[in-house]
């Protein structure tokens, strides 16, 4: 059970979450605790798996179409986790450099949107196998991220235009295709 003294007013069974950015469906409901099912999928591709009771982690409702955009459009559709290898302390802010999943290079733009733990940040800038976000006082304070160390693990979402562009130019993934059987 997650305890959320905010969120869990706004819940009912069935109800959609982001849980650090990863979407999760709500199937119980107690009071200021909710229960969701991370499913084999979720646990492989998220930092789930090092949550333990009493962990802190990001909360979101779903946007409502009423609802003021700000930032970019985060799906809640984690593609991958990270790692995060170095912190530097800056006047007023925090850079972060993060490793770099040769798989999704493609996807990863300076100036270009990203999603950690649910948070949407801009790349900063790209190194060899890694890149780069800036984060602001109210940022790391508003978050967990204020509370993560170099080494821990963080869910990815990458910008889902820049997945679309990357399957219509050709590098994205591609379905399989069948071969006919009977024929060479």
């Amino acid at each position: 059970m997650i305890e959320a003294r905010k969120t869990s007013g706004a819940l009912t069974r069935g109800d959609s979450v982001s849980i650090n950015g990863a979407c999760q469906t709500t199937i119980s409901k107690n009071g200021t605790k909710f229960a969701v099912l991370a499913i084999p999928e979720t646990l492989r591709r998220t930092n789930f798996g090092e949550l333990r009771t009493g962990s802190r982690v990001n909360l979101e409702l779903p946007l409502r179409l009423s609802d003021r955009l700000g930032g970019h459009f985060v799906t809640g559709h984690i593609d991958t986790k990270v790692r995060l290898l170095e912190i530097a302390k800056k006047k007023e802010s925090m850079e972060w450099w993060m490793e770099w999943p040769k798989e999704f290079a493609g996807l990863v733009v300076e100036k270009g949107s990203i999603a950690l733990d649910g948070v949407s940040l801009t790349v900063a800038g790209l190194g060899v196998g890694r890149f780069k976000v800036a984060l602001i006082p109210h940022t790391l304070k508003a978050t967990t991220l204020g509370e993560r160390r170099a080494g821990d693990f963080l869910n990815v979402e990458f910008d889902f235009l820049g997945k679309y562009a990357q399957r219509l130019a050709g590098g994205g993934r591609r379905l399989s295709s069948r071969k006919k059987r009977g024929k060479k």
